[in-house]
């Protein structure tokens, strides 16, 4: 399974309209062999450069195995999100410290199940738990952020 996207390529730098002091949106994803076998498909941006701890800023659950394309600001028909750790449902753009460069990780994960059990309120950590055994492939995309001092 593969994911990219057209506006950054695997490890360089996530334009700035796509910050959360920029646009704010999401940027556009592409994804490729989804297992036949998968029942949802999962994403999970997160900041892994967090200075507490691994910080999510979206989440999106139950989206068809069929999506092939996340479109820039747009939501897949169907998905739903989880709340991001800036307590809201939706994406939060990329917002490393003053100075600091941040990398972002694009996870996507095949499942082989939907997710019934997800409440409103509900973090990554809980969508890792519902997802537990349940993930048959993975792919990740990462780009990197920085914030001028």
């Amino acid at each position: 399974m593969t994911s990219t996207s057209t506006a950054f390529q695997d490890g360089e730098e996530i334009p700035a309209e796509y910050g959360y002091d920029g646009r704010n949106v999401n940027p556009p994803l592409t994804f490729s062999e989804v297992p036949v076998s998968a029942k949802s498909l999962v994403l999970i941006v997160e900041d892994s450069d967090a200075p507490d701890s691994v910080f999510a800023h979206w989440i999106l659950y139950n989206m068809s195995p069929a999506t092939l394309q996340i479109l820039e600001g747009k939501l897949p028909l169907g998905a739903q999100q989880a709340t991001n750790d800036f307590g809201v449902q939706g994406y939060g753009g990329p917002k490393p410290p003053p100075g600091q460069s941040h990398r972002y990780v694009f996870k996507l994960f095949a499942l082989d199940t939907t997710l019934f059990d997800v409440r409103p309120e509900d973090r990554r950590s809980e969508i890792y738990t519902l997802m537990n055994d349940h993930i048959i492939d993975k792919a990740e995309l990462t780009g990197t952020f920085t914030t001028k001092a």
